[in-house]
C-alpha cells in the first residue's frame, strides 16, 4: 500500500473517479457496511477505498463523509431568497454560514439586472426542528443581516435529490431517464428520544481517521445505545423514508489542493407552468441525469410565480445552458407549457449540513437572546 504522501487526491484520478463516481450519491438509505458496498460497486478492493476517501478528505478534495438524511421530512424547511443592500452582502453572508447552524447553502446569486427579482442575490437553506416557526427564524435573522425583505419557499415536492459531479462530468445535453422522476413528498415524521439520540450520531460527519469499516461502532456508543440497537433503529428510520444517502461531498467550488476545480459554475434554474401540472412537469424536468436538485416551489410575484426549480452544476456556462435549453425543448415538445423560465447563477458559496435537533434550537435561541417559545408556529 502506498504512504499517505504518495496516495492520489486528484478526483480526476482513474482510481479515485471509479470511487467516487459510486460514493457520491450511489449508496442509498442507511447500510451497515456502507464502505464495503462502495468497494463492491465501484470494483475497487477495500483498503484503497478507505485509503483514497481518507486522503481525499484530509487533502480537501473531499469535504465531508456522511450519512445524510432527507431532512424535509425531519424538519420545517425552505429555500430563502433575501433582499439585501449589496454593500452588506458579505457581512450577511458570513453571519448566516458561521452563526446560524440552521442555514444550509449559502450562495450569492445573480441574474440579469432587468429579470424580476434580481435584487434578491442572497439565497440560503434554512430548516428549523418541527413545532418552531421557519417565517420567524428567518424573520429574526433579517434583523441581523439587514434584510429589507425575504422569500421563503419551501419545497411541496421533490423529483431529484442527488450530487454525483464526477459521474456527471462530459455528459451530454437531453440526457435523462426513461421512466419519469419519482415524486417524494415532505410530510413530516416525528421521532423518539431515542430515535433523535441515534439520528444526531448517524448525521455527524466523519473525520478521516473514523473512515474504517465499522464506522457504526463508536457512533452506536455515542448514542449510549448497543450496535444491534443501534441498527435496529436505523433501519426502522430507514423504512420510514428519512434516511437519505451516505455520501462522500466534493468540495465543488473552491479551487482544490490538486490545483482542480470539480466545476466552475452553479446555476439555478426557474420555470413556471400552470397551476395544477406542477407534478407532472416536475417529473419530467427531474428526469434529466445533469440535475443535481429538483423541485416544486412556489416563487410567488417576487419572481414571476414560477414554481419548478433546479440546479446543475458544470465547468462551462454555455454547457451548462445547453442543458437547460434540452429541457426546455422537452417540456415544449410534450406540450407542457411555460410562461416564464430565468437562470440564477451562483458565486460566492458555502455549504454545511443544517442542524435540526430541537435541542440545539433551543440552545441557539437562547444564545442570540431569544425565548426559544416565541420561535414556535
Amino acid at each position: 500500500m502506498s504512504t499517505v504522501a504518495e496516495t492520489p487526491i486528484a478526483h480526476t484520478d482513474p482510481v479515485n473517479a471509479k470511487i467516487l463516481a459510486i460514493s457520491e450519491d450511489r449508496i442509498q438509505g442507511f447500510v451497515r457496511d456502507p464502505f464495503g458496498e462502495i468497494a463492491e460497486k465501484s470494483g475497487v478492493d477495500l483498503d484503497t477505498v478507505l485509503e483514497r476517501i481518507r486522503a481525499m478528505l484530509r487533502a480537501g478534495t473531499i469535504r465531508r463523509v456522511r450519512q445524510t438524511l432527507m431532512a424535509t421530512n425531519l424538519a420545517e424547511g425552505a429555500l430563502v431568497a433575501w433582499q439585501v443592500p449589496n454593500d452588506k452582502i458579505d457581512e450577511a453572508f458570513d453571519f448566516l454560514f458561521q452563526q446560524d447552524p440552521f442555514s444550509g447553502h449559502v450562495v450569492v446569486r445573480s441574474a440579469d439586472p432587468a429579470t424580476q427579482g434580481s435584487s434578491y442575490r442572497l439565497w440560503t437553506t434554512v430548516k428549523v426542528p418541527q413545532g418552531y416557526s421557519i417565517e420567524k427564524h428567518c424573520a429574526f435573522l433579517a434583523t441581523k443581516i439587514g434584510a429589507g425583505h425575504f422569500r421563503v419557499m419551501p419545497a411541496n415536492r421533490i423529483f431529484a435529490l442527488g450530487v454525483g459531479h464526477v459521474r456527471r462530468k462530459g455528459m451530454e445535453p437531453g440526457s435523462k431517464s426513461d421512466e419519469l422522476a419519482e415524486v417524494k413528498d415532505t410530510t413530516k415524521v416525528e421521532l423518539s428520544d431515542l430515535e433523535w439520540r441515534v439520528m444526531t450520531a448517524l448525521k455527524r460527519e466523519l473525520e478521516p481517521d473514523e473512515v474504517v469499516r465499522n464506522l457504526w461502532e463508536k457512533r452506536a456508543a455515542e448514542a449510549g445505545v448497543p450496535l444491534e440497537t443501534f441498527y435496529d433503529v436505523a433501519e426502522s428510520l430507514n423504512e420510514r423514508g428519512v434516511i437519505g444517502r451516505f455520501s462522500t461531498f466534493l468540495e465543488h467550488v473552491k479551487t482544490l489542493q490538486s490545483g482542480d476545480r470539480v466545476t466552475r459554475f452553479n446555476a439555478l434554474f426557474h420555470w413556471a407552468v400552470p397551476h395544477g401540472r406542477e407534478i407532472e412537469a416536475g417529473r419530467e424536468v427531474g428526469r434529466f441525469h445533469i440535475l443535481t436538485h429538483c423541485y416544486w416551489r412556489e416563487g410567488g410575484d417576487e419572481f414571476r410565480n414560477v414554481n419548478i426549480m433546479a440546479v446543475a452544476h458544470g465547468t462551462e456556462k454555455e454547457a451548462v445552458l445547453a442543458h437547460k435549453r434540452a429541457i426546455d425543448e422537452h417540456l415544449e415538445s410534450i406540450g407542457i407549457p411555460v410562461t416564464y423560465t430565468n437562470v440564477f447563477w451562483g458565486g460566492r458559496s458555502e455549504i454545511k449540513p443544517s442542524e435540526i435537533s430541537p435541542f440545539a434550537y433551543r440552545e441557539w435561541c437562547e444564545s442570540m437572546g431569544v425565548d426559544p417559545d416565541t420561535m414556535r408556529e
